[in-house]
């Protein structure tokens, strides 16, 4: 299926998270308008504050969880998340706690923004917290590297809940763009077309237009894999090689990530699309990904460690390289750009020598 265009009961919660409230507490009766959805989004770094944006944007209540409480006061009462959005004004329908039940009390939607290495915890820490019976949206791009789990496998595992109620959101979505309030568009995915499109209808505003699919499967994988191709992007841009290498990269990379998805059970037009393409060149090219950023200080000579120490930001793709290589070779699916990647931050490659074509086994010509 190709993306399709789309024109609460509160129960006592215990204290999670914070010494005390920050803020005014988070209440669902003085917050919602007539027909105003309340939706949570917990993670406040720059993709899930930009969300929570966006969500505000198109008419919601958003409730927003900041791990610190400065960040959450910063964010209630100057409107501002200068740490992870410089310069970004916040709109007023954004309200923000260190406390999750705060949060997450009479929410009917729950989007998840927290680095795909730690959703596990964060999930065994709300499962308790979260209502019942409402849509869980993954705003990550990983692969657990424990279990290797996509997102929304998780999500199922600890919550235990139906997949029909989960969703994913992928697409070409630089967060700061995004926030500048530069027309973008996403696709929203759900093995249920309903759920797809219930999210879809929120998350939709002027500025970003909502899709749907009901393939998570090349959804998920499609976000996660551009971020390894990005990072390959990144360490040629850090070498100093030009456009001819890199379009030879994100289009060779292009091969490699449909070719995983479908092993999965993925579709490949979901690899055409806003999860695939669209999402690829966005991060491939943008100054903006953290993943491409990684890449370049890769490029440029900096060791793994090095690079992890200079990133604000978490850039998924790093920890992302180890388990999308096991999954691959357990399909006996071939993806030498990926391990090159693996190769450089092994320290086993010189980034110089990375390119589209050195691992191939043989000198005749191959068939695109």
């Amino acid at each position: 299926m190709t993306d399709a265009a789309v024109p609460p009961t509160t129960k006592p919660l215990p204290v999670v998270g914070g010494s005390g409230p920050i803020t005014q507490p988070i209440s669902t009766p003085l917050l919602l308008k007539p027909g105003q959805s309340r939706v949570a989004v917990l993670g406040a770094g720059s993709w899930g504050t930009t969300f929570a944006k966006v969500l505000a944007d198109g008419g919601s209540s958003v409730a927003i969880w900041a791990r610190r409480a400065e960040l959450a006061r910063e964010i209630m009462q100057s409107r501002r998340n200068s740490d992870y959005l410089p310069g970004i004004n916040l709109p007023r329908g954004i309200q923000s706690s260190s406390r999750l039940p705060e949060v997450l009390e009479g929410a009917q939607q729950v989007y998840l923004s927290v680095p795909s290495q730690s959703l596990r915890e964060n999930l065994r820490i709300v499962r308790e917290l979260i209502p019942d019976g409402i849509p869980i949206v993954s705003l990550m791009k990983g692969v657990e590297m424990s279990t290797r789990s996509r997102m929304s496998e998780v999500i199922e595992q600890e919550l235990g809940i139906d997949p029909e109620r989960i969703a994913v959101v992928s697409g070409p979505n630089l967060a700061l763009e995004i926030a500048k309030e530069q027309p973008t568009a996403a696709v929203v995915s759900s093995v249920s077309l309903d759920t797809a499109t219930a999210v879809a209808l929120i998350a939709t505003n002027p500025y970003f237009r909502s899709f749907v699919n009901t393939d998570v499967i090349g959804t998920e994988f499609g976000g996660v894999l551009k971020n390894l191709i990005a990072v390959a992007i990144g360490i040629v841009d850090g070498v100093g090689y030009g456009e001819n290498t890199k379009a030879s990269i994100i289009t060779r990379g292009l091969v490699e990530m449909t070719d995983f998805a479908v092993a999965f059970g993925g579709r490949a037009e979901t690899l055409a699309g806003l999860a695939g393409l669209g999402d690829l060149i966005a991060t491939c090219e943008s100054s903006l990904s953290r993943n491409n950023t990684a890449g370049r200080l890769l490029g440029q000579g900096y060791a793994y460690g090095e690079v992890i120490a200079q990133m604000n930001q978490t850039a998924e793709g790093l920890s992302s390289v180890a388990p999308i290589l096991e999954l691959a070779a357990s399909r006996g699916v071939e993806m030498p750009i990926v391990s090159q990647v693996a190769e450089v931050l092994a320290g086993t490659l010189n980034p110089r020598d990375i390119a589209p074509h050195l691992t191939t086994e043989t000198n005749e010509p191959q068939g695109e």
